[in-house]
């Protein structure tokens, strides 16, 4: 856990966030600045500053898979959706705790960003 990281304070229940899925490893909730009309944040609840420094594969492919069962689980897997993981400064990492950013419920375009 990292003292000053946002999501770790959620994490620790310090804060209080929309929470639509929780277990023992991952905690996922709703963007309170949504990009999507679906916007959800997944995360490990073990604090990873980016993408670069996660040492173990079975928790990111548990995000991952949790993402999946979201999108099943908000009605969106079939019509679409987005998972977007950005790294360091030039990828747009606001928060420096890994996440997955889970998108839906409007027509994506590319190319992203």
């Amino acid at each position: 856990m990292s003292e000053n990281c946002l999501f770790c304070k959620m994490v620790a229940g310090d804060i209080k966030p929309d929470i639509v899925f929780e277990n023992d490893r991952i905690l996922a909730f709703r963007d309170i600045a949504p990009q999507a009309p679906i916007h959800i944040l997944i995360i490990p609840k073990k604090h990873f500053s980016t993408l670069n420094e996660i040492d173990d594969p079975v928790l990111l492919g548990e995000l991952v898979q949790t993402a999946a069962q979201l999108a099943k689980a908000q009605g969106i897997a079939d019509a679409g959706y987005r998972t977007v993981i950005n790294c360091n400064e030039q990828g747009g990492q606001a928060v420096y705790h890994l996440h997955i950013h889970l998108l839906a419920g409007r027509q994506m375009t590319w190319p992203a960003g």
